[in-house]
């Protein structure tokens, strides 16, 4: 059991609690706050039972500092955005796909399930395909956060689409978005992070 559980660190082992530097309780601390309740109430893990992170929160605790500007970008992100909770989840369900993250799949299919979006739009999107469910906004959002991510592009006729559907000020709320999500999933990679199983 122990093995199968030190597998979810990928690359790295999983930090002991009791082994954190002042830095690292401090940002442990934080993410207790705000990421360990989120993710429970969105339905995926993001601890173990007896307390270490898994997903991206581990690897986080390298750089206490730097995760943590980080965090609080992704926390103003979520609450600033002018994008409605359901186009976040697109995005995220989108980025994640184009760089084949399990973990970051697995947890945002949670996260879209309690924005609204249904399971054969959320199974599309995992798989990187458009769905037939998924219409005007969201298919935009879709559209644009593919093309950055996959093409880091966008053309004139997208880009004036998303303009026209999200204004100005949502088009850069879409590449922020996709930004942080972009960071997120090369975290993951590359430490080779599984979902838990």
């Amino acid at each position: 059991m122990t093995n199968n559980l030190e597998r979810l660190g990928g690359r790295l082992p999983l930090f002991k609690l009791g082994a954190l530097t002042a830095e690292q309780r401090l940002l442990h601390d934080d993410m207790t706050a705000n990421w360990a309740p989120w993710a429970d109430k969105a339905g995926f893990q993001a601890k173990l039972p007896d307390g270490r992170w898994i997903g991206p929160f581990n690897p986080l605790l390298l750089s206490p500092v730097l995760s943590q500007a980080f965090l609080h970008l992704q926390r103003v992100e979520g609450k600033g955005s002018s994008l409605s909770e359901r186009v976040r989840q697109v995005v995220i369900l989108t980025v994640g796909a184009v760089w084949g993250c399990d973990y970051e799949l697995y947890a945002h299919a949670a996260v879209a399930r309690e924005a609204g979006l249904s399971s054969a739009v959320i199974e599309a999107l995992s798989a990187g395909r458009a769905s037939e469910y998924l219409k005007g906004n969201d298919d935009v959002a879709r559209r644009f956060a593919l093309a950055l991510t996959a093409e880091h592009r966008v053309n004139d006729a997208l880009f004036k689409e998303a303009r026209q559907t999200f204004k100005e000020r949502g088009v850069l709320d879409l590449i922020i978005l996709a930004g942080c999500y972009d960071l997120v999933s090369s975290l993951l990679n590359a430490f080779e992070i599984p979902k838990p199983t």
